[in-house]
């Protein structure tokens, strides 16, 4: 079937020939050469063969563009969809199998076009454009100690010229060509993403406010984004308007703290809360360097709102919790305060009640301290208060809270965990296993349009002056705040239950569901998430063990150890000495490694991301950038803080510009493409031959449906409050289906958007 490419229109034009084939003298096909001979490309989605001789039907899922045979030294050649180890592959075929990943490697030389299908590693040294000014130079991330960072697809590209590219020609950063949006993703993107971004970047767009240009006044000037009271290029929030109940939106700002710390657990960066195990917390800053950040919450500041526990009760029962973003923060928070950002690193204490719920017990703010690091940090605790300024202070701690956690969730949570980690594993696994790898098969559906929205991020989100530098606290060091945190990051704790245990909201416990108990029992993410992590390895294990039979089979899988090899050596280089990768010498070695890769691109993505417009939509309720201090008593501000809070709120945390910038970026990030495809589903039917390997997935399907019907019992039942909220917005980021569109649910099988 060919597929004519026409922009916004796709004709289907399928086509079908007849020929005599004896099967005895020639063989079973196993592949075929194909050559262009027109002048233009044409996308191949499928070859099928009827009426084989002792086969029947045999399928050739093709997928993939073909360019005139000018573009290339040799035909192209497609493979049927039957799957072999390296080692039992046919002897006509072993040939084709290794020219064919030879290809896919390129010679790492040169500027690579549209029509060259060469995945290659690079670091990004692209972010940059120094010749603007020094305030446009952003360090090159990873190939050194001081930045590491995951690679990049290369492009070939000189640096210098990427970051000159304006909107509209960032579509045309080298991408291999399947990897590329395809027709319905690209006219979304087109419509609601760069149209939207263009617009809002428009410098006249900057001062569009009555008397006090890019502040709001008061919170009825925020609602009028969304009732249509305020004057906005068209589209901007018009979806956002269509999409979202404006109640809904109010309610959440205005429901204090429970909702403040319920969406720890279900909102959407529910992958920070710890278990405090000391008291009081401790950090693990270098004293010599940072000298002493103890946190200076003291049992005072929240005893009385333990529910007649002691903190050493609490503390051995395991319902002391913390958000802590306070080492994270600390070491760049002098830089970052040195642009108009103004904020603190945070620590957020709070208390599991007997009623399941989380209350907050105190928030610590610290600053560097203005005689140097090596004097600790100068901090200011707060606790709730129902009144007066007490309570204004307290509101205004919460949103430097919702700053940080903003940030980091946006720039660490977000892109490295799951954008920026996962783009290496998409270019080893396309460079050393084949199409015919039971591995490549597996995996090659949680790679679909993650290297293209990558590109285009470094060129209008990551980039020096991109959106997500002027939408986030960190500003200008935002990249590089997330190279200094991939130094933590860890390969296996990426698993959720490794991730449950670490954070100390989970023990093992083998009378308990999957061998963990939660502390938490009613955490929607980690009740939900542990459903999904522990079907996708069913699935995994299911299908590893048509192919695997033990583990010298994964030793002796010379594919396989290049793939892993390169992964750790060339991937994630300046991870590369790392005593936790795993190994890669058994079966389950092999089968957890796939897991994660899979919960990282599907599952663990889509409870990041998709909830970001409905919990971040209205700005007050979930600040990114704050550009003023606490007020000190015996200044104006503090004045202005005891006459008007709700404006005092507002010009710390809602500037008008970024306001509206943010909800545009938003509402882009939280949106189904209208051709996605979903955990428990594949584009091709006909992706393998394997009737054993069919029939697990068939079985992964009719799990992931049976886990949403689960999901939506769960968010009935009115004991789970952390499920709806006082607001009663149910839990469903992590519901597996959805339509397309702003929904609040569905896990994409990749990290599209």
């Amino acid at each position: 079937m060919i597929k004519n490419f026409i922009f916004y229109a796709i004709v289907f034009l399928p086509g079908s020939n007849t020929f005599d084939w004896d099967n005895e003298e020639i063989g079973t096909p196993g592949a075929f050469l194909i050559r262009n001979n027109h002048h233009s490309e044409f996308y191949l989605k499928s070859l099928t063969l009827e009426d084989v001789p002792s086969h029947g039907v045999i399928h050739f899922p093709c997928n993939s563009w073909v360019y005139p045979a000018s573009k290339y030294q040799n035909d192209r050649v497609f493979f049927s969809n039957k799957t072999y180890l390296p080692a039992e592959t046919p002897i006509s075929l072993l040939k084709y199998r290794e020219e064919e990943l030879e290809n896919l490697r390129g010679d790492g030389k040169g500027q690579l076009q549209e029509w060259d299908r060469v995945y290659d590693y690079e670091v990004y040294n692209d972010l940059g454009n120094p010749d603007k000014g020094p305030q446009h130079a952003r360090p090159v991330l990873g190939g050194s100690t001081e930045y590491p960072y995951p690679r990049r697809g290369r492009t070939g590209r000189a640096p210098e010229y990427e970051s000159r590219l304006n909107l509209a020609l960032s579509l045309n950063i080298y991408v291999p060509r399947d990897e590329r949006f395809g027709h319905l993703k690209l006219a979304d993107f087109l419509s609601y993403a760069l149209k939207s971004i263009v617009q809002v970047l428009k410098p006249e767009f900057e001062s569009i406010f009555d008397k006090t240009p890019n502040e709001f006044d008061s919170f009825e000037d925020v609602l009028k984004l969304y009732e249509g009271g305020l004057e906005v290029p068209e589209g901007v929030v018009k979806v956002i308007r269509d999409n979202v109940p404006l109640e809904m939106l109010k309610e959440i700002f205005r429901t204090d703290d429970e909702e403040f710390a319920r969406e720890m657990l279900a909102g959407i960066n529910p992958v920070m809360i710890r278990s405090l195990e000391e008291f009081p917390p401790a950090s693990k800053l270098d004293p010599k360097v940072y000298g002493d950040q103890t946190s200076t919450i003291t049992k005072e500041h929240i005893e009385s709102n333990l529910e007649g526990h002691t903190i050493n009760e609490v503390i051995i029962e395991r319902k002391l919790f913390i958000l802590d973003h306070h080492d994270a923060l600390m070491p760049y928070l002098r830089r970052i305060n040195s642009t108009s950002t103004k904020t603190y690193a945070s620590r957020t204490l709070l208390f599991l009640q007997k009623n399941g719920t989380l209350k907050p017990l105190a928030i610590e703010l610290s600053l560097p301290h203005p005689e140097g690091d090596q004097h600790g940090a100068i901090s200011k605790v707060f606790v709730p208060e129902e009144k007066g300024v007490e309570n204004s202070l307290w509101q205004l701690a919460k949103g430097y809270v919702g700053v940080v956690d903003s940030g980091y969730h946006q720039l660490i949570s977000h892109w490295l965990h799951t954008h920026a980690v996962i783009e290496p594993f998409i270019i080893a696994t396309n460079r050393q296993l084949s199409v015919l790898h039971p591995i490549y098969k597996l995996l090659h559906p949680h790679y679909r349009d993650t290297m293209n929205i990558n590109a285009l991020g470094r060129q209008i989100l990551i980039n020096a002056g991109g959106a997500l530098e002027v939408t986030v606290f960190t500003s200008k060091y935002s990249m590089e705040f997330s190279s200094m945190l991939y130094k933590d990051w860890v390969f296996p704790e990426q698993a959720l239950p490794q991730d449950l245990l670490k954070r100390g909201v989970a023990v093992k416990d083998s009378s308990c569901p999957h061998g963990l108990k939660l502390l938490i029992e009613d955490y929607p993410f980690a009740v939900d998430g542990l459903e999904i992590w522990f079907a996708i390895k069913t699935w995994v294990q299911d299908y590893c063990s048509v192919y695997y039979k033990d583990d010298e089979s994964i030793k002796k899988d010379a594919e396989l150890q290049s793939w892993w090899k390169e992964l750790r050596e060339k991937g994630h280089g300046d991870k590369k000495e790392e005593i936790w990768w795993p190994k890669m010498q058994t079966r389950e070695e092999l089968i957890e490694t796939c897991t994660i890769i899979i919960w990282i691109a599907s599952a663990l993505h889509a409870a990041i991301n998709f909830g970001q417009y409905p919990y971040g939509g209205y700005p007050p309720n979930r600040p990114a950038i704050s550009s003023k201090l606490v007020p000190e008593k015996g200044t104006p501000e503090y004045d202005e803080l005891l006459a008007n809070p709700d404006k005092t709120y507002l010009k710390t945390f809602t500037s008008q510009f970024k306001a509206v910038l943010g909800i545009s970026l938003v509402e882009i990030l939280s949106r189904h493409s209208s051709d996605e495809v979903y955990l428990g589903q594949r584009d091709t039917e006909n992706w393998t031959s394997d009737a054993e390997a069919l029939e697990a997935f068939a079985k992964f399907g009719k799990k992931i449906e049976d886990i949403e019907e689960g999901m939506k019992r769960m968010n009935n039942d009115e004991k789970l409050r952390n499920r709806y909220g006082p607001v009663k917005m149910p839990y469903t980021l992590l519901y597996p289906s959805s339509e397309g569109g702003l929904t609040g649910r569905g896990i994409p099988n990749s990290v599209s958007i």
